[in-house]
């Protein structure tokens, strides 16, 4: 069995946590040590499973690395998708490369953003599922519900299937308003739609065939033409490109003969807004969950994420406040899901904070834009033990560098040389430059940029140690 990890989505509803480039599946949200991709990695310990294979966006690769390496499992597969098609044709790549050289595995599909409290209630359910994929059947996991929730889809489960414990598949149902949400509890027979799966792997690629032939041909072509980049699995990207978006279940699921729905009653949730997030979360004697520095007076029943500063509340009741260095989101409980309304809108005013943090991660360290004017910008920089910085110039901006802690070796032109604790050097513009580490500790500096122009295109990329940008191309620095 392999574990198939899906990992793409924005988060959008977490915003300002979750940005376009560091979503919610990449944060500690519900677990303070480890991601929400690393908790959901953690818990196949105990199934007899293969590595797990993550499908990823291709913006969020070196996220999705570093998180790997962390757990100890760089060899795992990362399939990188060039955009968003929905999970059909991200599960039907898998697929795809999972059955080359003859082989068949069963798939458990997952995503990498959900919570599940009960881990061995959780294997418990994989493992009554498995004889049915073995079998031929397609498995859809549907929850236990715990309450009338109006923001899952829902399966009605038909007569028991065999001995195993599942179900054939009466029908699957949209979302429902919240009178009906009630009667579907009541009635009993009605399960939350987990978005997990297992099946074979040929099987699904036989009933997406069957129903969605489009989806598949643009899927064998992207992969046929597949190349390996380090960590990554990189697909044909026009081929992937004109594949339609669709999703698992309206592609095949809803539409196949030989669903079985397995119950799952392990904790889920897919955490999909603040107020799924206070609802898992661990309470105060008033109700109130409080992450960082958190004074409260008279306060009751709220969620409070204090990211960089001390965050005071009074007399507030029901309220959302998550503060992080460049936004702080003040929101109702109950209006929690209008959240993605704040992240539409700084999209259309060409905002920058839907995108990414103050502080963003690079797979050679991260850097924190910590003050910028017209015509200049202030960074600080950590580059991790070893690790170096692209080959590159900028056309319109130049460069100061004071090291702070540890050791930089620096390319200046046709001069190499070291600068170490309280010294600095300048890079002009046009000039071709480099950085790296080559110490044991993070080396620490202050980048002052200066010119007309200080966004992050202007580079020109000489040598790339991480595979982003050869041939003198100009592109971000993603």
């Amino acid at each position: 069995m392999i574990p198939i990890i899906m990992s793409g989505g924005t988060g959008s509803r977490l915003w300002p946590l979750s940005r376009q480039l560091n979503p919610k599946q990449f944060l500690p949200l519900a677990d303070d040590s480890m991601s929400m991709l690393q908790s959901t990695i953690t818990r196949l310990s105990g199934l007899d499973t293969e590595l797990p294979r993550l499908i990823c966006n291709e913006e969020h690769r070196f996220l999705a690395a570093e998180q790997l390496r962390k757990l100890g499992m760089e060899g795992a597969q990362i399939l990188l998708e060039p955009a968003g098609r929905n999970t059909a044709p991200a599960v039907a790549l898998a697929a795809l490369q999972a059955c080359e050289g003859g082989n068949d595995p069963v798939l458990l599909i997952l995503a990498a953003d959900h919570l599940v409290e009960d881990q061995a209630a959780f294997h418990h359910s994989i493992n009554s599922a498995l004889p049915y994929a073995e079998a031929g059947k397609l498995v859809n996991f549907g929850v236990v519900p715990t309450h009338p929730e109006t923001g899952y889809g829902y399966i009605q489960k038909g007569p028991p299937d065999g001995d195993s414990g599942g179900y054939q598949v009466k029908r699957f149902v949209e979302k429902p308003d919240l009178k009906t949400a009630k009667d579907y509890i009541n009635s009993g027979d009605f399960f939350w739609n987990s978005g997990m799966f297992m099946f074979r792997a040929s099987r699904y690629l036989e009933e997406l065939g069957k129903f969605r032939p489009d989806i598949l041909e643009a899927c064998r072509t992207a992969v046929a033409h597949c190349e390996q980049d380090m960590h990554f699995i990189r697909v044909d990207a026009a081929a992937f490109m004109a594949c339609p978006s669709d999703s698992i279940d309206y592609a095949v699921m809803e539409r196949t003969t030989d669903a079985i729905m397995v119950p799952l009653d392990a904790g889920w949730s897919d955490i999909g807004s603040w107020s799924a997030l206070w609802d898992v979360s661990e309470k105060d004697s008033s109700g109130n969950v409080f992450k960082g520095d958190v004074i409260s007076h008279d306060s009751r029943n709220n969620y409070v994420h204090a990211d960089h500063r001390l965050v005071a509340t009074v007399g507030l009741e029901d309220l959302v406040i998550v503060e992080t260095k460049d936004a702080v989101l003040v929101a109702h409980r109950s209006q929690a899901q209008e959240v993605k309304r704040i992240v539409d809108k700084l999209k259309l005013d060409g905002r920058g904070e839907h995108l990414n943090h103050r502080e963003v991660y690079r797979p050679w360290g991260v850097y924190d834009s910590i003050d910028n004017g017209q015509r200049y910008q202030v960074k600080r920089i950590t580059v991790k033990p070893g690790a170096k910085l692209s080959v590159q110039m900028h056309h319109h901006r130049a460069e100061h560098w004071i090291v702070v802690s540890g050791t930089a070796r620096v390319t200046n032109g046709e001069e190499t040389y070291m600068v170490t604790e309280n010294q600095s050097t300048y890079i002009p513009i046009g000039q071709v430059h480099s950085l790296e580490n080559p110490g044991i500790i993070p080396l620490e500096l202050i980048e002052v940029q200066s010119g007309s122009y200080l966004g992050e295109d202007d580079i020109v990329r000489f040598a790339d140690n991480y595979g982003r940008v050869s041939n003198n191309e100009k592109a971000s620095v993603a």
